[in-house]
């Protein structure tokens, strides 16, 4: 990042566009309806944000905010940077359209340097989000009214601004983007910069730096687009779980011996490859203890209420085993993945495309230009192993089989041409198409029964998902790593055993029996027996043994870290208490793996 920066989260006037009228009625260029506050970057639907507009969907909001350019920014460009609008973005300064950003949960910016004046500029940003389109994706938002009782694995909305708006300032010539490669095998990064401007006489500089920020070597090298600067180093120390250590990097482009851009980053140096059916990291056999994190927040949803909330929700993973997480159906915040960076902690990077309509060109353009923003965007965070643009495609497999395969086909390879370093796992659970991790979302809660799925899964035995509600539609299992990447969700509330009412829910909802071997969720009965949170903890381990057990199976994804709304099958509440015995958990978690005592 770059010294000059102003942050612009806070108090916003804001209004509602419910007919989206706002445009023919002028408000960008002036807001004199803007009678109401919200605080930025917290959505309206959110108690964080002063709002908490639930009952309604909300097609558009407008927001506005004066600001004073300081005075040693004269003569720099100035950028308006968003770390998230959900979903078709517009910012005018001073009545003039500075840019247009379609997708809800990537960063983006506008240069809006034309536009400004001395003295206050107005800010004037407005956000259409059609939740029923089908043409942009949702992840987990309820596309409908919001009614709590009603059994749903969708939850409350998302509209308009939920990251962090800011000012920069750079100079004339600048950094674009530094891709930072890590190449263990031969001690080195390797840089792939981008300028706005390639100029003679300019210098690009690297200096690489410890962790105490002592320098260590210095590279240099004229403004050539597409030529790799490398960087040697020394004595290597890599990044892992185990010691995640993270080297420093300053950016500079210098001319006439004078600093005209400086960034400064971090990297680490860690690698990420298969072989046969196994993960290595470093080089060495991986073994995947994952849990689901869907990133909701009881007071802020989409948004955590502050930077220490997403450093603590990594902690409480840890705290009971885990070491890593799908990041589900949400674009995680930057700077989540710093903290996961800084504290070794590792994740599969993955889109929000539920609410997709399949057979629409325009929808499966909208994700691929967003998912490319998403990869280029994370790229550099070594706690990220692995891409996952698609979760649970039966709805497009079921529409267009065809599509279906096009699309995942085309994404897959759009990803590895960005990313030759990392694996793409295209489609968590089912319906596979073609893919670097083989998965499979299982929410049997009889052990034996989970067992049985997986009886036949050797490498070179074409087992296949028949057994699941995406029956007949995937490819045969080819002997890539496999791992269980959703599994239990136990339904367990801390309040009252098994209610009634269908407010909560959760798999098995206690601990219930399944009638059929079909994965159903309406498929389970009561037992007589009232559950205990050891009978749940019991259900948990002899789960997870059925995975861990197995010779062939390389990891698995705990359903879920927290509960979220009323799905109530989380190691932790919605407002973050733990449910379960910590010490159990970490040992049921951290219990040896089968596949990890074989060569």
């Amino acid at each position: 990042m770059r010294d000059n920066w102003i942050n612009l989260n806070g108090p916003w006037n804001f209004t509602f566009d419910f007919d989206q009228s706002g445009l023919e009625k002028g408000w960008h260029k002036n807001p004199v309806d803007f009678n109401q506050t919200i605080i930025v970057p917290f959505c309206p639907e959110s108690k964080l944000s002063g709002v908490e507009l639930t009952d309604k969907l909300i097609p558009g909001i407008w927001y506005h905010r004066e600001v004073t350019i300081p005075d040693d920014w004269t003569n720099k460009r100035i950028f308006l940077h968003f770390g998230a609008v959900d979903y078709d973005c517009r910012a005018w300064i001073n009545g003039e359209l500075a840019g247009r950003h379609y997708g809800g949960g990537v960063s983006f910016e506008f240069e809006i340097t034309p536009y400004l004046k001395k003295g206050a500029n107005s800010i004037i940003v407005c956000a259409f989000d059609d939740v029923k389109s089908g043409m942009q994706p949702l992840g987990k938002q309820t596309p409908y009214l919001y009614d709590p009782n009603v059994w749903s694995t969708h939850y409350m909305r998302t509209t308009g601004i939920w990251q962090t708006v800011w000012l920069e300032a750079r100079s004339n010539n600048y950094i674009q983007s530094v891709k930072i490669k890590p190449d263990v095998d031969n001690s080195r990064f390797i840089l792939e910069p981008v300028f706005d401007k390639t100029e003679k006489g300019v210098i690009f500089q690297t200096t690489l730096l410890n962790e105490d920020n002592v320098v260590i070597s210095a590279v240099s090298s004229e403004l050539i687009h597409g030529i790799p600067v490398i960087v040697d180093v020394q004595n290597a120390k890599l990044w892992s779980p185990d010691n995640p250590y993270l080297y420093n990097f300053k950016f500079e482009l210098i001319e006439n011996n004078e600093v005209i851009d400086q960034v400064k980053s971090y990297a680490g140096l860690r690698k990420i490859h298969i072989e046969g059916n196994r993960l290595f990291l470093n080089n060495k056999p991986l073994y995947l203890r994952f849990v689901l994190d869907q990133g909701f927040y009881p007071d802020g949803l989409w948004t955590a209420p502050d930077d220490k909330e997403l450093k603590a929700d990594i902690e409480r993973s840890m705290a009971v085993g885990f070491n890593g997480a799908r990041l589900h159906q949400k674009i995680f915040e930057e700077r989540f993945h710093y903290w996961a960076d800084k504290l070794g902690y590792l994740t599969m990077g993955e889109f929000y495309d539920f609410g997709m309509q399949w057979e629409n060109a325009q929808c499966i353009f909208n994700h691929e230009r967003e998912w490319r923003e998403i990869v280029l965007r994370d790229y550099n965070h070594p706690s990220i192993i692995a891409w996952t643009p698609f979760n649970e495609t039966i709805a497009g497999a079921k529409k267009d089989m065809e599509i279906h395969r096009r699309a995942i086909v085309n994404i897959v390879d759009l990803t590895h041409a960005l990313d030759q370093t990392r694996p793409v796992h295209s489609v968590s659970g089912f319906v596979q198409v073609c893919t670097d991790i083989y998965s499979d979302h299982n929410y049997h809660q009889d052990a034996e029964l989970l067992k049985k799925n997986y009886a036949k899964l050797t490498p070179d035995s074409n087992w296949n998902q028949d057994y699941t509600a995406g029956a007949g539609l995937a490819v045969d299992y080819e002997g890539q790593p496999f791992w269980v990447a959703e599994y239990s969700g136990t339904f367990w509330d801390v309040e009252e055993t098994i209610p009634e009412d269908p407010e909560k829910w959760g798999y098995g909802k206690g601990i219930r029996t399944e009638i059929d071997n079909k994965l159903k969720a309406n498929r389970w009965v009561k037992t007589p027996i009232k559950p205990t949170v050891e009978t749940i903890e019991d259900a948990i381990e002899q789960q997870t043994q059925v995975i861990l057990s197995h010779p062939y199976i390389s990891g698995f994804c705990f359903c879920q870290l927290t509960d979220v709304e009323g799905e109530v099958n989380g190691v932790y509440t919605y407002d973050r208490k733990l449910k379960f015995d910590g010490n159990r958990m970490k040992e049921i978690f951290m219990a040896p793996a089968a596949i990890m005592k074989s060569n």
